[in-house]
């Protein structure tokens, strides 16, 4: 049942009952007998951020919380904040660049965090970096440079490879 046994609002054993929306079925979902209604699975979101000068020469990897890996600036989503606000705002807390413009790159489920991570392409107005606490080490890389350097095998990794596909277009 995904983790959920109980209704978040009554506190009623949820039983599994399959949803309808339009016509189509989205399956067995946890339902709740008292309140009458659907308990669909909670999960967070959060941005990822491959994050370019405007030229596309470089790009920007960061390691934090002590770990000393090349990842991508990344944050959650606050409740009632769009997609393109939070990128916005976590780029600017975090690295204190200002979003010149950006793409969605790619979306992935990542378990360990409950997480669904939706990334973005994202070119900044400059390369002056004014890093937040949150920030251990960042740096420009030129691609080739980031290609070696970003952490292997992870999603920073695959948000990173799958950006590469699509910046011979210009970012719109």
């Amino acid at each position: 049942m995904l983790g959920m046994k109980y209704c978040s609002k009554c506190g009623s054993k949820l039983i599994l009952k399959e949803s309808f929306n339009c016509g189509i079925s989205d399956g067995m979902v946890p339902f709740c007998p008292k309140c009458e209604e659907f308990r669909f699975p909670m999960f967070n979101t959060a941005v990822s951020n491959v994050i370019y000068n405007k030229d596309f020469s470089k790009t920007l990897l960061v390691q934090q919380y002590g770990r000393g890996i090349n990842i991508l600036v990344a944050g959650y989503v606050n409740k009632g904040e769009t997609l393109e606000n939070a990128l916005i705002r976590e780029i600017k807390e975090e690295t204190g660049l200002c979003v010149h413009a950006f793409q969605f790159n790619a979306s992935r489920y990542f378990e360990k965090s409950n997480s669904l991570i939706c990334n973005f392409i994202v070119t900044v107005e400059d390369e002056n970096l004014r890093c937040n606490s949150e920030i251990d080490f960042a740096k420009w890389y030129t691609i080739n440079e980031a290609r070696n350097a970003v952490y292997k095998n992870s999603l920073a990794e695959e948000f990173f490879l799958k950006s590469l596909e699509k910046i011979s277009s210009p970012v719109k």
